[in-house]
């Protein structure tokens, strides 16, 4: 997934609930999108940051990497942490340095899908642990950024990072959304430790394995999906019926 494509949180008015969108390499509802081209692009472009500004070995770089992702959900915040790096350099370099305009493209069955989330029980909102100048780039490519009303992004601004899996960026985007209780929140993510994390915490989550990846031992969630467009299954009670 991108280094975060899409992640919705439905938020149902009264009583008032949230769903969650990741913003991930992973948003078309057939599960036929580019992502894997762009977590390629961004997995070299933050290898080579690493090989280049801490002076590492491409393996090292490589070993780096995965360990910051894995502790902390996400590499800059390691960088940031260890290494005093200047995170909105880093944005510069990576996230915004990935071609979406070259991988990304409008997906009629992916707006047709949020189109169809009855508006009057719901509030869609973004919530992706990029910044949100890579956020804002995404949702615009596909053309479903009119869709959302809001996004919860981390700050690489601030000193100390907010983001997923940790329960104080679930709690803010609880908050920028506007949503007071934690069982009136849905999420839909691929991502392993954040869709735990979100069912821990209260929140009904939808964890998102498309096909050719390797599927949990157990369940970590409420729902596990192999496409968006099961969402409809899933969440019944958000889509407009006919």
């Amino acid at each position: 997934m991108i280094a975060n494509l899409l992640t919705a949180l439905f938020q149902e008015y009264e009583p008032l609930s949230c769903h969650c969108y990741k913003l991930s390499s992973t948003t078309s509802t057939d599960g036929s999108h580019s992502g894997k081209n762009v977590h390629d692009h961004m997995t070299a472009l933050i290898d080579a940051y690493f090989m280049k500004h801490l002076e590492l070995s491409r393996e090292d770089a490589y070993n780096l990497h995965q360990e910051y992702y894995k502790t902390y959900g996400l590499a800059i915040e390691g960088l940031v942490r260890h290494h005093k790096i200047d995170a909105l350099e880093y944005n510069r370099q990576v996230d915004d340095a990935v071609p979406l305009e070259t991988i990304l493209s409008p997906d009629p069955k992916l707006r047709k899908l949020l189109e169809d989330i009855d508006r009057s029980k719901v509030k869609l909102w973004l919530f992706t642990n990029a910044y949100v100048t890579h956020g804002r780039r995404v949702v615009r490519l596909l053309e479903v950024e009119d869709l959302f009303e809001g996004m919860t992004y981390c700050d690489y601004a601030q000193e100390k990072m907010i983001c997923k899996p940790y329960k104080e960026s679930f709690e803010k985007a609880m908050r920028e959304a506007g949503v007071k209780e934690y069982k009136d929140c849905y999420f839909v993510d691929d991502s392993l430790v954040n869709c735990e994390a979100a069912y821990k915490l209260g929140w009904t989550a939808a964890h998102l394995v498309e096909e050719g990846v390797k599927s949990p031992p157990k369940p970590v969630a409420d729902f596990q999906i192999s496409t968006l467009e099961e969402l409809r299954t899933v969440y019944p009670q958000f889509f407009i019926t006919t």
